[in-house]
């Protein structure tokens, strides 16, 4: 599968960004990681001065066959019916998306069951009906891989169409962290136990059934973990592939990708390891109560911008960290330097 090519990160607009914090009416340095945020993402956008104007979520919702082994503590069907709440905007995602100014795009890339096709707010793009149980072989072939990917990368071309400063992946499906703690051992290389917490709020004896759930698809399957794309088909899901791409997508056109949770960032270790350029346009944005999350952000190299114990996913804790990343663009375009404000630089 060939992948667009990543633009290198600008050194030269991060230099200048980081010249302009300087000689802003302050202390250096005193606004923290507000300054390197906005140093971020004049690299990433190649703009000392960037924007965050235009902004936006998309959320993938995909099922798993692995739910059928009791690794959740809710239904496979509550992936449809919280699909519906997202598009009647009854979610946590849709209040904050709205609070943040962001345009909300829901996917059905892998849902069990069907949608109207004439239902309003949603986009259709459907590679199977969810995964196969990957506990008794592979979650999907590599054609449906490769397909939910460039579904991604389709995904954010369309929300590019008329210029997008900020993107932020969002994910919705039932089972959906025992995907994403497999992956996490299995590219990281720790033991499940490790990487793997309660999802939806398993009960001790839940969380130990889980842990053998996986221990026994990865025994089984035998994923490689140099072949980013052989972990994903055989050990991860649908709309693990679909943000994988969104974010593909996104670094070539030079958008900052805003990872939120759990899957989210097993989404961006499979990005990473397809085309590891990808990296360079990630913020992480939350630090969530899953264990194997803070591994996930160190094999990444990324540092989240807030830890408030959430642990919802769709995209929530990215929509929050909108804020903090449009402030720092905000200061850095708006704010004056001491030649301009007429105020005696210290020294």
């Amino acid at each position: 599968m060939n992948y667009p090519s990543i633009p290198p990160f600008d050194l030269d607009a991060a230099n200048n960004a980081r010249t302009r914090q300087n000689q802003l009416t302050k202390p250096p340095g005193s606004l923290g990681r507000l300054e390197e945020i906005s140093i971020r993402l004049a690299g990433m956008k190649a703009d000392p001065c960037p924007s965050v104007s235009s902004k936006a979520v998309i959320v993938m919702a995909a099922d798993h066959g692995i739910a059928s082994e009791g690794v959740s503590a809710f239904p496979a069907e509550v992936t449809k019916q919280m699909v519906m709440n997202f598009l009647r905007g009854g979610a946590a995602v849709n209040v904050l998306a709205r609070q943040a100014g962001a345009s909300l795009t829901i996917v059905d890339i892998g849902v069990a069951s069907d949608f109207d096709p004439s239902l309003s707010g949603l986009l259709h793009r459907k590679v199977a009906h969810g995964t196969l149980n990957m506990a008794r072989g592979p979650a999907m072939t590599r054609t449906e891989g490769e397909k939910a990917i460039v579904v991604g990368m389709d995904v954010l071309a369309g929300a590019a169409e008329n210029g997008l400063d900020l993107i932020a992946t969002g994910d919705m499906g039932i089972g959906n962290t025992t995907p994403s703690s497999a992956i996490a051992a299995v590219l990281t290389g720790l033991p499940v136990a490790a990487v793997t917490g309660r999802g939806t709020g398993l009960t001790d004896a839940g969380l130990a059934h889980k842990v053998k759930v996986i221990e026994r698809a990865i025994a089984l399957n035998k994923p490689d973990p140099k072949d980013a794309m052989d972990v994903l088909c055989k050990v991860g899901g649908l709309e693990i592939a679909g943000l994988a791409g969104v974010m593909i997508a996104a670094a070539a056109r030079r958008i900052p990708v805003v990872v939120d949770g759990f899957i989210s960032t097993a989404a961006a270790m499979i990005a990473v390891g397809l085309v590891p350029d990808v990296r360079n346009y990630l913020f992480g944005s939350h630090e969530s109560v899953e264990i194997g999350h803070r591994v996930m952000h160190k094999h990444l190299g990324l540092t989240p911008l807030i830890n408030l114990n959430l642990r919802l996913g769709e995209g929530t804790g990215a929509v929050l960290t909108f804020h903090l990343i449009e402030a720092a663009s905000r200061i850095i375009r708006e704010m004056a330097t001491f030649a301009e404000a007429g105020v005696r630089e210290q020294g």
